[in-house]
């Protein structure tokens, strides 16, 4: 017996006696991510709660991800988001202490990176969390960068418009340097990936989105703006006090017209494009949201000091 044992190890090790196969089990269905949804966020639970619930009645019937980078909210923000089964959550603490030293404060550019890397959808939607979706923005900007594709074009960005509820109340797309950029749209994920993503370097949290349009550009991409996508971004006294008093805004500037001189900012036009940084495009004719988006954000509080 121990012979007949021994000699049927001797087979199976020689390829001669082959182990029988595991039970197969159906395969689960893989559902290709038409868009794949990034916001960025820190401390504002209920204007989070707020665009994410807005975002999931907007791609209800789309195949897209969620995903959420988190800054290390103290608010409960992360406790909710891991109830939420539906989105992808990357904790990054970007302030603080451990182990007896202050956390190294990642920019802009790094946490945004978390989350387009992480995405598998054809299109990254980049959203702010304190910001609202009008009904048929993300699907009307998708189906507008497909025609694009599909007539031929190399567009890498398309830019939903977008208001600064309550205090601009006029729909409107921005530029810098002469360049229409993305605040809230679309990107196409094989454009992101062939120009290395977001600047991770030189931006501490402002421009670095212009910066990443202008690679786009320069590799031969297009951005275009979608006429039929529009957002809500709430934005409030408070908020505009605190950028207004910022040294960070005129210090990323200077960053941006530095790696664009004799590309995008000409030295002789240097001074005409610097006043004209965030240069609005208005939509004509104005459009009116029936659906009262921006009603969601009444009675909200929860903004980061």
């Amino acid at each position: 017996m121990i012979r007949r044992f021994l000699s049927k190890v001797k087979r199976r090790l020689t390829g001669k006696l082959r182990p029988a196969p595991l039970p197969s089990r159906p395969a689960d269905p893989v559902i290709d991510k038409v868009i794949s949804v990034v916001l960025a966020t820190l401390d504002r639970r209920p204007f989070l709660v707020a665009a994410i619930r807005s975002i999931r009645d907007e791609l209800r019937d789309v195949p897209h991800e969620i995903i959420v980078v988190d800054g290390g909210s103290a608010d409960g923000t992360i406790e909710w988001l891991a109830q939420q089964k539906d989105i992808i959550t990357i904790v990054q603490h970007n302030r603080g202490e451990w182990g007896g030293k202050r956390i190294a404060k990642r920019p802009w550019g790094y946490f945004i990176n978390l989350g387009f890397k992480c995405a598998t959808g054809k299109y990254v939607c980049m959203l702010s969390d304190d910001c609202l979706v009008c009904p048929g923005a993300i699907r009307n900007g998708e189906r507008f960068f497909e025609d694009q594709l599909n007539a031929g074009k190399k567009v890498g960005a398309v830019a939903f418009f977008f208001r600064d509820w309550p205090l601009r109340m006029k729909y409107a797309v921005a530029h810098n340097l002469d360049q229409l950029y993305v605040n809230h749209g679309l990107y196409l994920r094989e454009a992101l990936a062939e120009v290395g993503y977001a600047n991770e370097v030189d931006f501490r949290f402002y421009y670095a989105d212009t910066d990443l349009v202008l690679k786009m550009t320069h590799c031969g991409y297009e951005c275009l703006p979608c006429r039929d996508s529009f957002i809500e971004h709430y934005i409030d006294e408070e908020e505009i006090l605190r950028m207004e008093n910022s040294t960070v805004i005129p210090e990323d500037l200077e960053t941006l017209l530095r790696l664009w001189k004799g590309k995008q900012s000409p030295e002789e036009r240097e001074d005409e494009l610097r006043k004209q940084v965030g240069r609005w495009e208005f939509i004509e004719p104005d459009y009116k949201d029936t659906a009262n988006t921006a009603d969601a954000f009444r009675g909200l509080s929860g903004r980061r000091p």
